[in-house]
Formats: C-alpha cells, sequence, structure tokens
C-alpha cells in the first residue's frame, strides 16, 4: 500500500461511520477489532467537555454520538468503528454523573445516575460506586461505573446529594460511612475519619 493509499482518520468520517453503526441503539463496539489508525486530536476533559483540535464541541447531539463509539481497552480510549480504531486522550473518567434519582428506601434504594450524554446507569454490584482520595489533598473524586470498564465522575452537587443519603455500616470488618444502592453498600470515608 503506497501513503497515497491510506486515508487519515478524521472526526467528520467517525461520526459519519457512527451515525450508520447506532441505528436502532448502541452500536457493538464489544464486538469490533478495526485496525488502529493512529490517534485523533480529541480530548475529554475532566469536566465531561470534549474537545477537538483544541476547540469544545459544542454540539450535544454530535459528542452524545462519539460517546456511543467510545471503548476503552486496559487505560487507553479509542473511537472505534467497524472499519478503524483512534485514539483520543480522556483527562480522567470518559463521562460526568451530573445527577440521579433515588427509589426505594434503605438497603433496598436504587440509585440511578444519569450522564453529560444522556446515559443512565444504575449502582449496583456489576456497577459499582468507589471513592478515591487525593493522597496530597484529601479530596474526594467519587465515581460509578457506567459501561464496558467505563466510568463516569460524580460531579460535587451529586456527590454531596449523595453523602447525604449515607449512613454508617459495617464494611470489610470495618465501620464505614456509605451509600445502599441495589442491595449492595458502597463506602465513601472510614466512620473513625469522620471526626
Amino acid at each position: 500500500m503506497t501513503a497515497q493509499n491510506i486515508v487519515k482518520p478524521t472526526a467528520e468520517g467517525l461520526a459519519s461511520s457512527a451515525r450508520a453503526a447506532s441505528k436502532g441503539g448502541m452500536p457493538p463496539v464489544h464486538l469490533w477489532d478495526p485496525p488502529f489508525c493512529g490517534d485523533l486530536d480529541i480530548r475529554i476533559a475532566r469536566d465531561g467537555t470534549w474537545f477537538y483540535l483544541g476547540t469544545p464541541i459544542g454540539r450535544k447531539r454530535l459528542v452524545r454520538l462519539f460517546s456511543t463509539i467510545l471503548k476503552r481497552e486496559n487505560d487507553d480510549y479509542f473511537l472505534v468503528t467497524p472499519v478503524e480504531k483512534v485514539g483520543i486522550t480522556v483527562d480522567d473518567a470518559p463521562f460526568v454523573a451530573v445527577d440521579f434519582t433515588v427509589t426505594g428506601s434503605g438497603k433496598q434504594q436504587v440509585i440511578t445516575f444519569t450522564t453529560n450524554v444522556d446515559d443512565t446507569t444504575i449502582a449496583s454490584a456489576e456497577c459499582p460506586l468507589r471513592v478515591v482520595r487525593d493522597p496530597d489533598s484529601g479530596e474526594p473524586s467519587p465515581y460509578v461505573m457506567v459501561r464496558a470498564g467505563m466510568e463516569a465522575l460524580i460531579d460535587r452537587k451529586s456527590f454531596y446529594r449523595l453523602v447525604d443519603l449515607g449512613e454508617p455500616a459495617r464494611h470489610d470488618g470495618q465501620e464505614w460511612f456509605g451509600v445502599h444502592s441495589s442491595g449492595t453498600f458502597f463506602p465513601i470515608i472510614p466512620v473513625a475519619e469522620l471526626g
């Protein structure tokens, strides 16, 4: 193959392929393993903003479309179609949980998160919540699994609301403060650290 025959991936080409592949719901990206075509200058910032060539992508429908062809392999992220795979940069998590609803109460309550790209996910053993603390500042970064090994960073207002739902419970032999969803307890902070 000569250099003239190599097609360089573009955001427009990916969008067109994604539209074709997503007729009738989420495309089956887990089934696709096309050849790697290089990196594309697309970045997802920690606040969930998508950038193309350094400029924010302002069209929510386009961001949603790209999010449906997002795939994680180890610690790398790709946009994939049946015929091409391009690497992109993700600063933290690829999604941001911007809201949630609660049904039921106590240990059987169900917490359903909505992301910045309109995905919904129910916190459960299959889609766990986790909180990572910055080793220097102690600042919490809460996450919930959305799909296929990809998480959403829970935004600050939603995290504060989660904390309001919290209660102490025994977890791994220690007393923790956390929340229940779908019959699973998700620890947030050891009770001893609440001071």
